[in-house]
C-alpha cells in the first residue's frame, strides 16, 4: 500500500493546480507588487521593441506597461513551469508503484499531464475574468516535453555515471 503514496505527490499538485486556475485573474494580478517592489523601468529600452500577439492582444511594454509585459512572460512561464513538474511527479508515481518499461511510463506522464492541461485551461472557462486558451495548453505541453527530455537526458547521465564504476 506504500507504494501507492506516491500517487498523492501529482494528485496535491493538480489540486494546487486547481486551486490556482479557480482564482479570478484580479487576485493573481502581481502588476501591483512588481510596482511597489522593483523600479524595472531600465528594461523599456531593452525590450521596447517587442510585440507579439497572444489570445488576441498585443504583447508589448506600449500595450501592457513594463510591469504588465514582466507579467505576461511570468505566468506564462509558470505554465511550463507547473506542468514541467506536474510530468515528473506522474512519472515518479508510475516508476514507484507499478513497474511499467520506461517509455510507457513517460509516454503515460506525457499523456496525463496534457489531458489535465486540457481539462485546466476547459476549467478557466467557469471561472469569473478567466477564459481558456490553446496556447496555455501548447505550453503546458512544452513544460510537459522539456520534463520528458530531462527524464531520458537524466537516465542517460545515470547509465554513464554506473558503467564507469
Amino acid at each position: 500500500m506504500k507504494k501507492y503514496t506516491y500517487w498523492l505527490l501529482p494528485i496535491g499538485w493538480m489540486g494546487i493546480i486547481f486551486y490556482s486556475s479557480h482564482q479570478p485573474y484580479e487576485k493573481q494580478d502581481i502588476k501591483p507588487f512588481l510596482s511597489d517592489k522593483f523600479d524595472l523601468s531600465f528594461l523599456e529600452p531593452l525590450l521596447g521593441w517587442i510585440a507579439f500577439n497572444y489570445h488576441h492582444s498585443v504583447v508589448s511594454i506600449e500595450s501592457r506597461g513594463v510591469n504588465g509585459f514582466i507579467e505576461f512572460f511570468l505566468r506564462k512561464g509558470a505554465h511550463v513551469t507547473v506542468f514541467f513538474i506536474l510530468c515528473l511527479l506522474f512519472y515518479l508515481a508510475w516508476r514507484k508503484s507499478i513497474s511499467l518499461p520506461i517509455k510507457k511510463a513517460i509516454t503515460l506522464s506525457f499523456l496525463l499531464t496534457i489531458a489535465y492541461a486540457i481539462l485546466d485551461e476547459l476549467h478557466q472557462g467557469f471561472t469569473p475574468n478567466r477564459t481558456p486558451y490553446a496556447g496555455d495548453v501548447a505550453l503546458d505541453g512544452f513544460g510537459a516535453f522539456l520534463a520528458v527530455v530531462f527524464i531520458i537526458v537524466l537516465r542517460k547521465i545515470k547509465f554513464r555515471i554506473t558503467d564507469k564504476k
